[in-house]
């Protein structure tokens, strides 16, 4: 049997599946060059121990040298402990991980508003 091709590409993003921030998404992932794998998950990157798995397959099968995590404000997925300050704390906390599991990949973090600003997290 023939071996598939290799095939990649330069970025995962991670986001919520609220429907309320999608045309923000779409309109934001035409500037990504290269190709990206997305995982929709309801809130972000709330459940980190799934998102690193589904990370670990993407820098596996694609290759990825980026990683997107994107929190939103108003999370019904974190209820009312989704404040600001705790989007923030779990962006910054998941990018620590990631970064010491895949010391070669960059992490960038936004924190969404419902108005369509990406606010970057530092």
């Amino acid at each position: 049997m023939p071996m598939k091709a290799a095939h990649s590409c330069r970025s995962i993003i991670v986001h919520c599946i609220d429907f309320r921030i999608q045309k923000f998404l779409i309109s934001w992932v035409e500037d990504l060059k290269d190709g990206y794998d997305r995982l929709s998950i309801a809130g972000g990157v709330k459940d980190l121990p799934f998102v690193l798995e589904q990370l670990e397959v993407s820098h596996r099968l694609h290759h990825i040298k980026e990683v997107y995590l994107i929190n939103h404000e108003d999370c019904g997925a974190y209820g009312k402990q989704g404040s600001a300050g705790t989007h923030i704390r779990d962006l910054l906390k998941a990018q620590k991980e990631i970064v010491e599991k895949y010391p070669g990949l960059k992490v960038i973090l936004y924190y969404l508003k419902l108005n369509g600003s990406f606010e970057p997290v530092d």
